[in-house]
């Protein structure tokens, strides 16, 4: 899938950069462009791809801090701006586009739902979110921002690709080493999807390609990825029970938002030399997934990729229902209600309020 990213806020820059660079390491050269837009100059400073500041009026290069509200409206002040910077950015041959932002701050969080619908008005091309749900222990602004968020993106963006940030963290890991860690995962992953259908290394039995990709998250407002990997041997006909294992690993324990195994689509991409995967491992692995997920819509096929290993990635669309997500819902209708009260407190304490009348 030839596709443009575009991050939002700093978490979402930092995103694009790292799959850029996963991107260019594989070879796969499925991401056409890069582009970072940030009200915080100095978030954009250390990035090395293409970039602008927006809402300088406002915040004079100093951000909107975890105000969300601001960042959607320093986004639509300068939604003109950010479309001609974006010129070039989508070109005749983009097939996707996404917009990648962490949900819980101020400027991904406001202003990524802005610019998904302005995309979607301008371009006719499936327009994607990646948006990052906070851990619970990033505080209850950042739950309250991501709820609000999230039921805006998943109004405006054809599908939203959800990644739990508790989903990958391990105990003792500094909030540094974490995010990079996250980063890394997400990249490996999502790198993976874009480049299906690029043809990187030989001719599958069964390649998967961008209108497969496309078509699974047509079936849902929300997706998910899972992913894992083993060692496979050098004849397809002993991995059978590797690409049937690794796929019940991913979809089980491997998936960006944890908990979900039900949705209205799915995706199961085997990666691997083509002499090392097993098409009737994959047909069973599809067979599985479709029991699992309780859905007739489940895709399947092989990519081709120089590895000794058989990786799997699982796409899923259409994944409301999950625990996880309703459990997240949850905890930022609790937030916001808490922030909501935290603020009239404020007021009340204010002298220079206004009268009543």
């Amino acid at each position: 899938m030839k596709a443009a990213l575009i991050g939002v806020g700093q978490a979402g820059g930092k995103v694009t950069e790292a799959l850029l660079a996963e991107d260019r390491r594989a070879g796969y050269d499925s991401i056409r462009s890069a582009f970072a837009i940030n009200t915080a100059e100095t978030d954009l400073e250390g990035l090395e791809i293409d970039t602008m500041l927006i809402g300088q009026d406002r915040v004079k290069g100093h951000g909107v801090g975890a105000d969300n509200e601001l960042g959607a409206e320093v986004m639509q002040n300068d939604i003109r701006e950010v479309m001609g910077g974006l010129d070039g950015v989508v070109d005749p041959h983009t097939e996707a586009i996404f917009v990648i932002a962490g949900l819980g701050g101020g400027t991904g969080s406001g202003g990524a739902p802005v610019l998904v619908k302005e995309l979607k008005r301008v371009y006719d091309v499936p327009v994607y979110a990646l948006g990052i749900l906070p851990g619970r222990d990033e505080g209850g602004i950042y739950q309250a921002n991501a709820g609000r968020s999230l039921k805006t993106l998943v109004r405006e963006a054809d599908s939203t690709l959800l990644v739990d940030n508790d989903a990958w963290r391990q105990t003792g890991q500094s909030v540094t080493e974490a995010y990079d860690a996250i980063n890394e995962r997400m990249a490996r992953r999502i790198g993976i999807l874009l480049a299906a259908g690029e043809g990187i290394e030989g001719v599958g039995e069964s390649v998967v390609d961008s209108s497969e990709v496309i078509n699974t998250l047509k079936s849902g407002n929300m997706s998910a990825l899972g992913f894992a990997t083993a060692e496979a041997a050098p004849d397809a006909g002993e991995n059978i029970n590797v690409v049937t294992s690794t796929t019940r690993k991913a979809l089980l324990s491997g998936m960006s938002v944890p908990e979900t195994t039900e949705a209205g689509a799915a995706l199961v991409i085997a990666a691997g030399e083509s002499d090392r995967i097993p098409r009737k491992g994959v047909e069973k692995a599809r067979s599985w997934v479709e029991e699992e997920t309780r859905s007739m819509q489940v895709r399947g096929g092989d990519f081709p990729i120089d590895s000794d290993n058989v990786a799997v990635l699982v796409l899923l669309s259409g994944i409301a229902r999950s625990e996880r997500i309703q459990q997240f819902m949850e905890r930022a209708k609790a937030a916001s209600e808490e922030v909501e009260r935290e603020q009239v407190t404020e007021d009340f304490q204010n002298e220079e309020l206004d009268g009543l009348f």
